[in-house]
């Protein structure tokens, strides 16, 4: 008898590049730089708020949109940083992550047969996201060694199809972020059409040089077709409590709330009330988290000079790329692969990144979100090559 037939509807999806290596690292005791997420502790306050909430019985299902605190919260932040007057019962939506408010947006917004402008490298989810919708993604390179947008190359890829544009800053993988004149030059190529735009914005608190966050939402023009994605998790170092939230106008957001409820329905109850309080009781928090992340890029950008790579510069976000040309000419997966195994340590290739990597490239990318140990013994390693 044979076996039932299944078709797949994501062909070229298989299991990430971030779980690949996650797990090579885990078989060969690596130093694990290759992930995004931080191996120290969730701030003393977070945790004390969350226990609060939970033995305070706030235990069962959240609305659908958020708490109304955190909603609140937010709104008074979004106020604060960006001074952007956003309701907090019609225009923002608390998510199991920003990853799913990506994956609400897209196949909200999107329709089959359309087109979504995509900048690449960019997060390994989008593309699936368009591809779920019956979409087509348009990849419009940025330049390989600033990543810096060439916007006549985003005016050209925009056509009658064009129903999405994706923008990610501070953009991962690279740390490059966009400037107010980005925004306005944006907002020119995007005015007169239909276009939404979606920024993906989960960095946005770590930012580095005394350089400011140019979030979407400082930008009007811009914010009334945009839904701006972030994440608690980049901010609080918790990224397995997978709590996020899109902000957008009125009628962006109901649409997304369509897709919202039957995907997840709502996230974690006693956390959102946690994060509630970390807002309004501990604004230091993402204040200082920029300075707090400066201090550990430049400590372990100081620790790659023992090495042989040569590291590109970092705007902002917590990710560090790395040209390892003098050390190998193997193509990136198969040199990750090799650190990994022959050397314990563990990055991510920058070509999973892209649809068309560039001929020739050599990039890793490390996380220095890690604890001061953590980076020494990885260099310690790194320097042997």
């Amino acid at each position: 008898m044979s076996p039932f037939p299944v078709q797949t509807k994501l062909p070229r999806v298989g299991t990430t590049i971030f779980t690949v290596m996650s797990q090579l690292a885990l078989e060969h005791d690596a130093v694990n730089l290759g992930q995004g997420f931080p191996d120290f502790d969730v701030p003393d306050f977070l945790v004390a708020a969350f226990e609060r909430a939970m033995r305070g019985g706030l235990n069962q299902y959240a609305p659908m949109t958020g708490v109304a605190p955190l909603r609140q919260a937010i709104a008074a932040k979004s106020k604060a940083l960006y001074g952007r007057d956003v309701d907090p019962d019609t225009e923002i939506t608390v998510t199991s992550g920003a990853s799913e408010a990506i994956f609400d947006a897209v196949l909200a917004l999107v329709r089959p047969g359309e087109e979504v402008v995509v900048l690449d490298p960019a997060y390994d989810s989008y593309e699936p996201a368009i591809e779920l919708a019956g979409a087509r993604a348009v990849h419009v390179p940025l330049d390989p060694e600033t990543f810096a947008v060439d916007w006549q190359r985003v005016r050209d890829a925009i056509g009658p199809k064009t129903r999405m544009l994706m923008v990610n800053s501070p953009h991962n993988p690279s740390g490059a972020m966009l400037a107010a004149a980005d925004l306005d030059t944006l907002a020119d190529i995007l005015r007169d059409t239909g276009v939404v735009l979606l920024s993906d914005e989960v960095y946005e608190h770590i930012v580095f040089d005394g350089a400011a966050h140019q979030s979407v939402l400082r930008h009007p023009e811009l914010a009334a077709r945009a839904v701006v994605v972030s994440s608690f998790g980049k901010t609080y170092h918790c990224t397995g409590w997978k709590v996020g939230y899109a902000v957008a106008r009125a009628a962006l957001s109901t649409e997304l709330r369509k897709v919202h409820q039957y995907n997840s329905f709502c996230t974690s109850t006693p956390a959102q009330f946690a994060f509630a309080e970390a807002i309004a009781e501990h604004p230091e928090h993402h204040e200082q988290l920029g300075a707090f992340y400066q201090a550990k890029r430049d400590a372990f950008r100081a620790q790659l000079a023992r090495t042989r790579f040569r590291p590109l510069p970092v705007p902002g976000g917590y990710f560090q790329l790395c040209d390892y040309s003098a050390i190998s000419d193997l193509p990136d997966a198969e040199f990750c692969r090799w650190l990994t195994i022959e050397h314990g340590v563990t990055g991510i290739p920058l070509s999973p990144f892209y649809a068309d990597p560039p001929r020739g490239q050599r990039l890793i990318r490390f996380c220095f979100a890690k604890a001061p140990a953590t980076l020494e013994r990885a260099v310690e390693r790194l320097e042997r090559l």
